[in-house]
């Protein structure tokens, strides 16, 4: 039998490839939305209820394929779970008409940051001197990048995409006592329909659908979105809070990147060394950590 040390390191692996894919998929979903909304491929509402019902979708098929060919434990989500996920999807759109990519990570991450940190140390959660240190190099990689220099978003977008990032810190610290990642996910995006409902109708008054636009929604829905979530719900089991907060840091960073590879949107110095502090900042708080909350 494989020993405890290895099982752990296994663990631990597993932990960092599916924390590593979920930032990814964060970082796309920014990308992907921005440049559906930048064009006007897409109205916002129509994009929100595009992702959300087409994740749903998938992931549902995926559940209903997992449970015919093996017997699983069922898990059904949670109304809480997926009203947080409506409240991210749908503010993550709309305040994407007026964001770039970079900034619209920045501020909803950032409010993310806030959300967990602040239900963590609630909880009573006392943080070692390694993570402390991690996370103040993370947060000056994070300021460094926010300092005058770079475009002021508009308020109005800036407090949508707050409201987003709230949203999106509460389903991940919601998400940790997730047991079934793929069937949570799932029933959390099917149980977010009745509140896109709202949505729709103010959908009927204002279309605008270009196949482009549609086919970005559907990625965004089907990959970076369900199939994303899922992955990000397996790599909260091996994260602490704290962790889980701090390593989406990243995700700015690369949706920075991105918008560059794929939007034309302008790339510094300041990006690179904000990366640097960010990155090395999340190396620094998992390193030699033993305890999870």
């Amino acid at each position: 039998m494989p020993s405890s040390k290895n099982q752990n390191s296994v663990t631990t692996f597993k932990t960092v490839i599916f924390t590593l894919l979920a930032l990814i998929a964060f970082a796309a979903n920014s990308v992907i939305c921005r440049a559906a909304l930048k064009e006007k491929l897409i109205d916002p509402g129509a994009f929100t209820v595009i992702r959300l019902i087409s994740g749903a979708a998938v992931l549902l098929l995926l559940v209903y394929f997992r449970h015919f060919k093996k017997n699983t434990k069922r898990s059904k989500g949670s109304w809480l779970s997926a009203f947080m996920l409506f409240i991210y999807a749908a503010a993550f759109s709309f305040a994407y008409v007026s964001i770039d990519t970079a900034t619209g990570a920045l501020i909803v991450f950032g409010a993310v940051q806030i959300t967990m940190i602040t239900y963590a140390l609630f909880k009573g959660y006392k943080m070692q001197v390694l993570e402390w240190i991690g996370m103040f190099l993370a947060f000056l990689g994070f300021a460094y990048l926010m300092l005058p220099g770079a475009q002021a978003p508009p308020l109005l977008g800036a407090m949508i995409m707050t409201i987003s990032g709230i949203g999106w810190g509460m389903y991940s610290i919601l998400g940790k006592k997730s047991e079934n990642p793929l069937e949570d996910t799932a029933y959390n995006f099917l149980r977010s329909i009745p509140f896109l409902l709202f949505i729709l109708y103010f959908l009927i008054h204002e279309q605008n659908y270009a196949a482009e636009g549609i086919l970005l929604a559907l990625l965004s829905g089907i990959v970076t979105s369900g199939l994303g979530y899922t992955i990000w719900y397996m790599a909260l089991r091996g994260l602490t809070t704290i962790q889980a907060s701090v390593v989406q840091l990243s995700v700015p960073v690369l949706a920075g990147i991105g918008g560059f590879l794929f939007l034309n949107e302008m790339i510094s110095l300041r990006l690179w060394v904000s990366a640097l502090l960010i990155l090395g900042g999340i190396l620094l708080l998992n390193i030699k950590r033993r305890k999870s909350t």
